[in-house]
């Protein structure tokens, strides 16, 4: 969410960021929020004024009092409670006038960095760097569900049976693996600094909307019927919600965190939940990594995280290229995002494995996540979010990537102490 007081001294860029992100539907609430904003400004201008009077007069009525003039005082208290009406009235307007400029500086977008490339959608979206040598082998690679079924590895009949599509039981070694994954990423993240967290998987409706637009709650958050509480899309929602109404001395900073959690996922509108596949499904396992820092230092951590990302994935013998994300292909409250993408050597291409995100303030402004420097005074915190791994889509590169010729899946190095020191999937 954007200072109302930028918007206020600059609605030309506000305008014009809107245009970057192609949501001219959006032009008009800018003014329309500068005209509530300044009736909300003289309300509570005219309002202060009656209770500085009101004070005033207060005064005015003990003095009165002490010196016996009663009637006069008695005109005076009359003139208080007239008063005393416009303010209820005024407060009351205050009030809604506040509601209606919050309600639409939700949806304004936040102020993209200038580095972002201007495009439509995804399609738009600009690589930036390749990171290992992509292979396509000489015999064919069967479809990710066929490579663990020859393991006994997945069930999605039965998972669909129990919960419908975009489920999926994993079975024996492969669900081993998943979980081998998830526990290297873990202390992968760890050796690198960060400290371990599992947070909540439940959040509240104000954490949900302090760190996700209302286009991404609708169309990812499953809500708790008769409760107030929505299940989590990712840890990032919980783990930066847990900074919710903080103030955070400046010499703590920065705060790194990986965190491990379920992820539950409505994927309205997406294409692909029908497939007999792992890729777009409703529940997945991930391990995630948030930072909270100064508004200066967020550019070189954004950099760190999405390497962090591309090291662990080369670790494991998969190549990956980054993309940034286009204007169009920002969410609302991004700054600036980098996707990463894995090598599909049955596809021969690259699908998205992670992304990784500046918010800037807005989430800190939003949560009302605060500093404080040495002299006391007070800023909002820089919020910065990025994938360490999420093994379904994980796994579909690893089995690709490390399938041999006679239906074996080789196990990199690094990830045998995790395997019981397997060096191979066999079937």
């Amino acid at each position: 969410m954007l200072d109302i007081k930028f918007l206020r001294e600059n609605p030309d860029i506000v305008k014009q960021n809107i245009k970057n992100k192609f949501q001219d539907e959006k032009l008009p609430l800018v003014d329309e929020v500068i005209a509530l904003d300044s009736e909300s400004r003289k309300t509570q201008q005219e309002a202060d004024n009656l209770r500085a009077q009101r004070k005033k007069i207060s005064k005015e009525i003990g003095a009165l009092m002490a010196q016996g003039r009663k009637d006069e005082a008695e005109a005076k208290k009359e003139e208080v409670s007239k008063n005393a009406a416009r303010l209820e009235e005024l407060s009351d307007k205050e009030k809604e006038l506040q509601e209606q400029v919050k309600k639409i500086m939700m949806v304004i977008p936040n102020i993209i960095d200038p580095s972002v490339p201007i495009g439509k959608d995804d399609s738009e979206n600009v690589e930036i760097e390749k990171f290992g040598e992509p292979v396509v082998p000489v015999f064919e690679i069967p479809y990710h569900t066929e490579i663990m079924e020859s393991f006994d590895g997945i069930d999605i009949d039965a998972a669909g049976k129990v919960a419908g599509n975009g489920f999926y039981y994993l079975m024996g070694d492969v669900a081993r693996l998943h979980s081998a994954i998830i526990s290297y990423a873990r202390d992968f993240m760890i050796d690198r600094g960060f400290t371990y967290c599992i947070p909540p998987f439940m959040i509240r409706s104000n954490v949900v909307t302090g760190v996700m637009s209302f286009a991404e709650m609708d169309s990812m958050m499953y809500k708790i019927e008769g409760e107030d509480l929505y299940l989590i899309g990712t840890s990032e929602h919980s783990m930066i919600g847990k900074f919710i109404d903080t103030i955070i001395e400046e010499k703590e900073l920065p705060k790194t965190l990986t965190s491990y959690s379920p992820c539950f996922r409505k994927e309205k509108g997406a294409h692909g939940i029908e497939e007999r596949g792992v890729y777009r499904i409703h529940q997945f396992e991930k391990q995630e990594m948030i930072v909270v820092c100064k508004p200066e230092e967020s550019p070189a951590w954004f950099e760190n995280l999405w390497k962090n990302t591309v090291d662990l994935f080369r670790s494991l013998d998969i190549p990956v290229r980054t993309l940034e994300c286009c204007s169009g292909d920002l969410a609302d409250l991004k700054v600036k995002s980098i996707d990463v993408e894995a090598w599909s050597p049955r596809q021969k291409k690259y699908f998205e494995v992670g992304s990784c995100s500046n918010l800037g303030d807005a989430q800190a402004r939003r949560l009302q996540i605060r500093i404080r420097k040495e002299d006391g005074s007070k800023y909002f915190a820089h919020t910065l979010n990025n994938t360490v791994v999420a093994p379904p889509r994980m796994l579909i590169a690893f089995l690709e990537n490390n399938l041999m010729e006679d239906g074996r899946v080789r196990i990199p190095e690094v990830l045998r102490s995790y395997m019981g020191g397997k060096e191979f999937l066999g079937k």
